[in-house]
């Protein structure tokens, strides 16, 4: 896809805003890519699995394998806008200030420097890097992750992956520090912005299963837990615009809960667990995260800007889904 087709999409309705922001953005990173990512292989197969990071699953005191997963929910009004401003002047890298500032509308400005204040914040709490000084690369297909110092993280383990998602108004940060993380959140109430678009994308037994639904809040909510699971699995795989919806399917309870999941025909056998999400009214939220029996069966749920020491929802996370 590329700038043409994304503004034709944009201007038929196929895609919103926001949407269309950050597929231009995404283009950009991945015209002018950072250096490979060393344990962020694009293909989605976890890092070290193969003997490539002799560290990675050590299992050893220290090494962050008991670590939980943790999620961040953050409004931008948790954030004064003056101070997201000021934040981003100071944390934000050159890059980042530059896409930044090419926002035409100052909500779509803040939502930026609001997320990345806050992906900054989190780093370096998990970290121990200070805000300013971590480096964050994309991946020749725009996946964000932390470049690992020489020597080393100085708090957490050797490996750390995050993911980021926001929409009007609302961000969710992830992170876990065995494997991959993908991570989605959308409002039910989108304003003017159609769903039936979204719904083409999905594959035929998923199309099914929403048209089912009455119409209304009901058909739309069914949509919008099938778009976030495949968003967040498609973040967590690292493959973004590559993967076509309609390649994997999701079977969902009918309330919240994922009863079986279909890979792609490529896709290795890999355990995938899926967590959905209302973490504020009318807002969807869901988590993939690839995983084995050595990553925690534990997620942290934390609300608000990092600055305050609130004690963390405690979530368990479903086990691993069977094929659907």
């Amino acid at each position: 896809m590329d700038e043409r087709d994304i503004l034709i999409r944009f201007k038929a309705g196929r895609l919103d805003r926001r949407q269309a922001v950050e597929l231009l953005v995404a283009l950009e990173n991945a015209a002018h890519p950072g250096p490979a990512p060393e344990q962020v292989p694009d293909s989605g197969r976890p890092a070290g699995s193969d003997g490539g990071d002799p560290g990675a699953s050590s299992g050893e005191p220290g090494q962050g394998r008991s670590e939980p997963v943790k999620l961040w929910f953050c409004s931008n009004d948790e954030l004064d806008s003056a101070l997201a401003t000021t934040l981003a002047r100071h944390w934000l890298d050159e890059h980042e200030q530059e896409i930044a500032s090419r926002f035409l509308f100052e909500c779509d400005r803040r939502q930026y420097l609001v997320a990345h204040a806050l992906v900054r914040r989190v780093l370096a709490l998990e970290s121990g890097m200070p805000e300013a000084e971590a480096v964050i690369w994309r991946s020749s297909r725009g996946r964000p992750f932390l470049q690992r110092p020489a020597e080393g993280l100085p708090r957490g383990g050797p490996e750390l992956d995050f993911n980021l998602s926001h929409a009007q108004g609302h961000n969710l940060l992830g992170v876990v520090r065995r494997h991959r993380i993908g991570v989605d959140v959308e409002r039910v109430d989108r304003g003017e912005q159609g769903l039936d678009a979204i719904i083409e994308t999905f594959a035929r037994d998923e199309r099914e299963w929403v048209a089912r639904a009455a119409p209304g809040r009901s058909r739309d909510c069914r949509t919008l837990r099938l778009w976030t699971l495949k968003e967040a699995y498609s973040k967590a795989r690292g493959l973004g615009l590559g993967l076509p919806f309609d390649s994997f399917s999701f079977t969902l309870d009918e309330d919240r809960g994922v009863l079986g999941f279909r890979p792609p025909e490529d896709e290795e056998a890999l355990p995938w667990r899926f967590l959905e999400l209302e973490p504020a009214p009318g807002v969807l939220a869901a988590v993939a995260l690839l995983a084995d029996s050595g990553v925690p069966s534990a997620l942290q749920l934390h609300r608000g800007f990092p600055w305050s020491r609130e004690a963390p929802q405690l979530l368990a996370l479903p086990k691993a889904v069977a094929e659907a």
